[in-house]
């Protein structure tokens, strides 16, 4: 398997964990163990006799129980835990795609979801979305993309990284171009439920559509990454059956204490999106503000949904270089565009409890230097 780097986490990697000020996170703000099993009483004690022996392949079936009521028509069978939503993507892809097939991407996107595609040694096109059209989804070139051998659609709504959702208009036929061919349709949801109007919330493409497999993730919406856990959803058994094969061949299965976090965290999912949303959409306007007094530097598409947004860079400069001198010299972490193909755009995170302060920190460094 030949894979290139993977400039996303190689970037997060170099500054995530020195940098003071983290501006441009993906996933909104944590909690702590206590805080998670002060949710419901008695569990402190029962995480402590939690036993820490394997656990079942496809997910405990607790976990299972509790992700499948997530969605509607879902069985608990319907669903695989996997270590992580990367495991999630490396799994599906080579579980189900090789050689003489055929794969769409959406782009911008999280980098392995395009570059796994890749290493299966399946043809990948990308569907490209771009700033000048306000990032909108153009159905007559994803049509324009389709082959005999395309196997599988990959789409992520809410996306990353504009924040953006998919209308429903263009969900809905995208799910029947698909369907009309029989396509799987691979729906990253890892923003789903931090929509910021819950009342624009899309339908999970599994509940939809039997062939397509819906993403999901403890990292993004709920906050914690530190579990390492996300899933697989899907009414299609032969998917899911394949993957859990590939699984096996991976982790075998998750850890034991992580299942037992996040299926507490799950059942209280609307007190951890609730604190989650209230932060985005306190922060929200004062980066939209910012970045309007400063309209020389940076214009976006104002994003909808998730704690992320995807921000032009209007100078005539290497959008890198920008990010690098930010972060060494005013300890703030802002993520370039270059490492999703998108040389003069920057990632903005505004999930944390403590953008205010992260955004003056930049503020400041470019009064010093304008």
């Amino acid at each position: 398997m030949q894979i290139k780097p993977f400039r996303i986490e190689q970037y997060f990697g170099k500054y995530e964990f020195t940098a003071k000020y983290l501006l441009s996170s993906s996933d909104a703000e944590s909690r702590t163990i206590q805080e998670l099993l002060e949710l419901e009483p008695g569990s402190q004690e029962k995480f402590l006799r939690h036993w820490c022996g394997y656990t079942e392949s496809p997910g405990a079936p607790e976990l299972r129980e509790v992700i499948s009521g997530m969605y509607k028509g879902i069985k608990p069978s319907d669903v695989l835990v996997m270590a992580a939503t990367e495991e999630g993507i490396f799994v599906f892809y080579h579980a189900l795609a090789g050689a003489g097939d055929h794969i769409i991407v959406e782009t911008p996107c999280y980098e392995s979801a395009l570059e796994l595609a890749r290493s299966t040694g399946a043809q990948v096109s990308e569907w490209r979305r771009c700033y000048e059209n306000g990032w909108a989804h153009d159905l007559a070139a994803l049509e324009k993309l389709l082959q005999p051998n395309t196997k599988i659609i990959y789409i992520n709504t809410p996306h990353n990284p504009t924040g953006l959702l998919m209308t429903a208009s263009a969900f809905q036929q995208l799910i029947k171009l698909a369907a009309s061919r029989g396509i799987i349709v691979f729906c990253d949801e890892v923003y789903r439920e931090l929509e910021h109007d819950p009342a624009n919330r899309l339908l999970a493409a599994c509940e939809i559509y039997e062939r397509a497999v819906s993403l999901g993730s403890m990292s993004k919406t709920y906050g914690l990454p530190g579990l390492r856990l996300g899933w697989l959803a899907s009414r299609d058994t032969e998917i899911l059956e394949r993957c859990l094969e590939f699984k096996y061949y991976t982790t075998i299965c998750s850890s034991a204490p992580s299942e037992f976090l996040a299926a507490l965290g799950l059942r209280h999912r609307e007190v951890l999106v609730q604190r989650n949303r209230d932060i985005v959409l306190r922060n929200l306007p004062l980066l939209d503000a910012f970045l309007r007094q400063r309209s020389n530097f940076f214009e976006w598409v104002k994003p909808n949904a998730s704690p992320i947004g995807f921000v032009r860079f209007k100078p005539q400069r290497e959008v890198q270089s920008f990010c690098e001198e930010v972060v060494k010299n005013a300890g703030v972490l802002l993520l370039p565009g270059t490492v999703y193909d998108q040389p003069h755009h920057i990632r903005f995170g505004y999930g944390r409890k403590n953008m205010p302060e992260s955004l003056a920190q930049l503020s400041a460094y470019l009064d010093a230097h304008s």
